[in-house]
């Protein structure tokens, strides 16, 4: 008796298991979600190296949040394969020599088609212990210029975290990108992409997404102190950045911007994050990305419902619910300003307490009624009369 052949499901289901298990897995894609949870919209899957040894991250991107999971790749494994051509009915597989492609429909047929090396991903490093790819690679000599790094491309003592951090916002900011229509594939216009990066520090983040946009995008560093600004233009200039990458001495409530594609501000101090918000909105951004930090503006305001009079002694849960609602009054507040928002994890708590990240996308007009009554309607129950987006976009959040 003849064997059945196998099916376009099958075929891919083996290549994948031979991926993992050889190690040439460079990533999988899962798209065109079909499942119960309507917020799902794809699955990104990598190979990465803990302590424990080889596993597999998987990145699911909802609409509103990213939650990001490690298994080992049995465990991967079995949590995949019943979701491809199920949940998922479009699947890619990258590895050096090929890229995969199962493309399933509702009704059940498949199809697998599959791309040369001549498009495929580059390889992985080779060995049982090779390092881990990075968007940003370790050597880059930028990297080593700002403190990063070592001459021998490897972190520096105590930097180590840094350098994930940079890598995190990089993959972060990609996906983002893409959200809000800026990325290569969908991004139709003629002229370059403008992103400021509203209180740049030191600009580690600055220069890591001038490296991930290169000459598609002039990329401008905001910072108040004229010694970082100095040192971010010198090193700009002296690795080929310049001038598609540039710095200015100034505050961000100060600066006067008129038009960007996407605007950034991590860890701007208390009111700071407002005003960027404000900035940005005012000048059009499609994409605006803070990570607040210092939420001390509506501490002394806040009245919470008597019946936390209680927990609220505790200056800790003050302070917590302080940020929460600082933050929730943000991503309503950009709602109201016809932005979808997004309010994410940026990196793992065991390197900052300041890891919450509001990321918005510009997908209709502003000035809801309806969002504009759910802004009072949260300000009102923590008693909150003023606050500086709110007065920056000029909404009263006391309706009389």
């Amino acid at each position: 008796m003849t064997a059945q052949n196998p099916s376009a499901r099958d075929r891919f289901l083996g290549l994948l298991r031979a991926s993992v298990a050889d190690g040439t897995l460079v990533k999988l894609t899962l798209g065109k979600h079909r499942g119960t949870d309507p917020t799902l919209q794809n699955l990104f899957v990598r190979p990465v190296t803990l302590k424990a040894g080889p596993h597999l991250s998987l990145v699911w991107h909802h609409a509103t949040r990213d939650i990001t999971k490690n298994h080992s790749p049995a465990e991967a494994l079995a949590l995949l394969e019943p979701l491809i051509g199920a949940d998922f009915l479009d699947a890619h597989l990258f590895t050096p020599a090929q890229t995969i492609q199962l493309a399933d429909t509702p009704g059940g047929a498949a199809r697998l088609s599959v791309k040369t090396a001549a498009t495929a991903p580059a390889p992985p490093p080779a060995g049982h212990d090779r390092e881990k790819s990075h968007l940003i690679a370790a050597d880059a000599p930028w990297l080593h210029a700002l403190g990063v790094t070592n001459a021998q491309g490897r972190p520096r003592e105590g930097q180590a975290a840094k350098f994930r951090q940079i890598n995190k916002f990089a993959e972060l900011f990609t996906h983002l990108l893409s959200d809000a229509g800026l990325d290569a594939e969908t991004h139709s216009s003629a002229s370059s992409l403008r992103v400021v990066d509203a209180g740049c520090g030191k600009g580690y983040l600055t220069f890591a997404i001038s490296a991930l946009l290169g000459e598609r995008a002039t990329v401008h560093g905001i910072e108040a102190r004229p010694e970082l600004v100095a040192l971010c233009n010198e090193v700009a200039a002296g690795h080929g950045f310049a001038p598609r990458l540039t710095f200015t001495a100034g505050t961000i409530e100060e600066t006067s911007l008129e038009s960007v594609d996407a605007l950034i501000a991590l860890h701007a101090c208390d009111t700071a994050t407002d005003d960027a918000l404000a900035k940005g909105i005012a000048a059009g951004a499609q994409l605006i990305v803070v990570a607040p930090c210092c939420q001390k503006e509506l501490r002394a305001q806040l009245t919470a419902p008597p019946v936390l009079t209680g927990p609220l002694r505790h200056g800790i849960f003050q302070e917590r619910q302080a940020e929460f609602v600082t933050d929730a009054l943000r991503a309503e507040l950009l709602e109201w300003c016809g932005y979808r928002t997004k309010v994410l994890e940026f990196i793992s708590t065991e390197h900052t307490a300041k890891n919450l990240m509001i990321a918005a996308v510009k997908v209709r007009p502003p000035g809801d009624a309806a969002d504009a009554r759910r802004v009072r309607q949260l300000a009102a129950f923590y008693g909150i009369h003023t606050q500086r987006l709110a007065s920056h976009l000029g909404l009263k959040l006391d309706p009389a």
